[in-house]
């Protein structure tokens, strides 16, 4: 590397004070009151319920001095290296980590960022530059340095040892989120494995209890080059991790059966189903809400609600499919949570229609758009057909929607909030599900109403007679009616006058 790229500044972003202020700034742009349009809320109450309370830590201020402890998010300073694309790009990701930080409870400091062409393997900053992000930690008071990548474990022991406070990354923020966040038993079982997954390479320990070898026969006679008591205390607990990480797998399997019976049993009825996706804060919850009265959790929070919440809606000629509010995406999403999430996100690759839901306001929306087909293709749902709806159109850049809108096949703005382009998305949902096309001409008994129902809810009527024998209909409806109705079918050649 030479004297000049190892000299480039470390410079804030913007004006950090005024980008990271002390009272929550990063998320404040799109923020909307929560009104009756968001349904009883009745998980606002819960998450609210419990308020951290500043200065009562008794934590030890040297973070070597002690082996495993709770994230402590309360006081941080953000770091970045740019590496690639342009100074907006990496400027729009520190913000983001703001956001994340903010949401997980902290309060930012300051917001701190390098022009490098790779990480420096050792502090990932460098020497130089950690030094002076100390300077900072210590002006600001800072307890934490949250850093925008997913460090290596050398890397942030190098860090720590310089900068003498926790040093956590993206990947161990948005985890700390997650596990905040998560309250059904699937989705906290998930999180606790995608934990667990990232924990296990960086068990770490200090200290003479904690000695990695021991020689002579000072580590209890074992002779020379034997374990020590540290090694041997650290091979323990990552048996017990592979334990743990082996049982919670053997877990979601089981739930995964039974979220893949339901899915199976909707089909059987021949329901169609929609998925919403797409970013972190985007509003799918809302648009859930705006268009089933779910009443899910909205909050102006990154990865607010986590459990996949299916819902029942109809179209305006009848027709019944279902809603399905999946997880939020990010940048840099960790690949931990993509495996533990994996059998919630098979929601969407075994949807017919997808409810691509962007964020119109936010500064960077195509790169939203980007991230969220990146993570769909993982995990094969790329060939879904797919809707773009652009929300939060009340208070997005009319030139920014029109390029949307333009660059995109399929595309519709809308705002959840008000409801602007709710009916107009509902006709477009309608137009896109597939429609059930075997034609019938069955004679239905009276004691069957059964089936008369399920070619409401799933079929297309076409006509309908009462007769001395039962019901005579024509209608469209998918294979699996057809086939109970074989047996009612009227013969070729009876044509009865269907009422209309």
């Amino acid at each position: 590397m030479s004297e000049a790229h190892r000299d480039s500044p470390t410079t804030p972003v913007a004006d950090e004070r005024d980008l990271f202020g002390r009272r929550a700034s990063a998320l404040a742009s799109t923020a909307y009151e929560v009104d009756d349009r968001d349904g009883d809320q009745f998980d606002r109450e819960e998450r609210t319920a419990l308020r951290r309370v500043q200065g009562l830590s008794t934590e030890l201020q040297d973070v070597t001095e002690v082996e495993y402890r709770q994230l402590r998010l309360e006081r941080v300073v953000l770091a970045g290296v740019w590496t690639e694309g342009t100074a907006e790009d990496a400027e729009n990701s520190l913000r983001e980590l703001a956001a994340l930080a903010e949401t997980a409870g902290s309060t930012v400091l300051a917001g701190l960022m390098q022009r490098r062409q790779r990480p420096d393997p050792g502090t990932w900053l460098g020497s130089g530059k950690a030094l002076e992000l100390r300077d900072v930690v210590i002006a600001e008071g800072a307890d934490t340095v949250v850093c925008d990548s997913e460090l290596a474990p050398s890397q942030r022991r190098g860090l720590e040892d310089i900068v003498k406070v926790k040093v956590i990354d993206r990947t161990a923020l948005i985890l700390d989120i997650f596990a905040q966040h998560a309250k059904s038993r699937e989705g906290k079982a998930q999180v606790e494995l995608a934990q667990l997954q990232y924990l296990l390479p960086r068990l770490r320990g200090w200290g003479e209890s904690m000695s990695r070898q021991a020689g002579g026969r000072v580590a209890g006679g074992e002779g020379i080059g034997s374990r020590g008591p540290g090694e041997t205390k650290i091979e323990l607990d990552r048996r017990r991790i592979n334990s743990r990480i082996a049982k919670l797998r053997r877990e979601i399997r089981e739930m995964k059966t039974h979220r893949d019976t339901k899915r199976h049993s909707r089909k059987a009825h021949g329901t169609p189903s929609v998925a919403i996706a797409g970013y972190t804060n985007a509003g799918k919850s809302s648009l859930l809400n705006r268009l089933t009265g779910a009443g899910v959790l909205v909050e102006n929070q990154l990865f607010a609600t986590l459990d996949t919440t299916v819902r029942r809606a109809q179209t305006s000629d009848g027709r019944e499919f279902t809603l399905t509010d999946t997880v939020g995406f990010v940048r840099q999403l960790p690949h931990e949570l993509i495996d533990a999430f994996r059998s919630t996100l098979e929601e969407v690759a075994d949807a017919d229609l997808l409810l691509h839901v962007v964020d119109g306001s936010h500064p960077d929306p195509e790169g939203q758009i980007s991230a969220v087909r990146a993570v769909l293709a993982d995990v094969d749902a790329a060939d879904v057909k797919e809707i773009i709806v652009v929300n939060k159109a009340d208070i997005a850049d009319p030139e920014v929607i029109d390029r949307i809108l333009r660059h995109e096949k399929h595309a519709i703005a809308v705002s959840a909030h008000t409801g602007a382009g709710i009916e107009e998305l509902i006709v477009l949902v309608a137009d896109e599900l597939p429609r059930p096309r075997i034609a019938v001409d069955a004679l239905v008994p009276y004691d069957r109403g059964d089936l008369l129902s399920r070619i409401h809810e799933s079929g297309e009527l076409l006509g309908s007679d009462h007769t001395a024998d039962g019901t005579r209909l024509q209608a469209y409806v998918n294979a699996d009616l057809a086939a109970e109705l074989a047996r009612f079918a009227v013969p070729a050649g009876q044509e009865l006058p269907i009422g209309r």
